[in-house]
């Protein structure tokens, strides 16, 4: 389970479970990657959820 975030700046991908970890980062800084990490751990309930209600257990 994973999700990926793009934008203008970059593109990255974190694993979901069985823990947050970053799997592949294209641009964004270390700054930009500790941010998206924060909101990721802030909303990884709705993220495995969404995942879920979308792609099944």
């Amino acid at each position: 389970m994973h999700v990926h975030v793009a934008s203008s700046e970059g593109e990255t991908k974190f694993w979901l479970e069985p823990e947050i970890v970053l799997a592949k980062n294209y641009r964004y800084t270390t700054k930009r990657i500790s941010s998206i990490s924060r909101i990721i751990q802030e909303h990884h309930n709705e993220f495995v959820q969404a995942w879920r209600f979308h792609f099944g257990d």
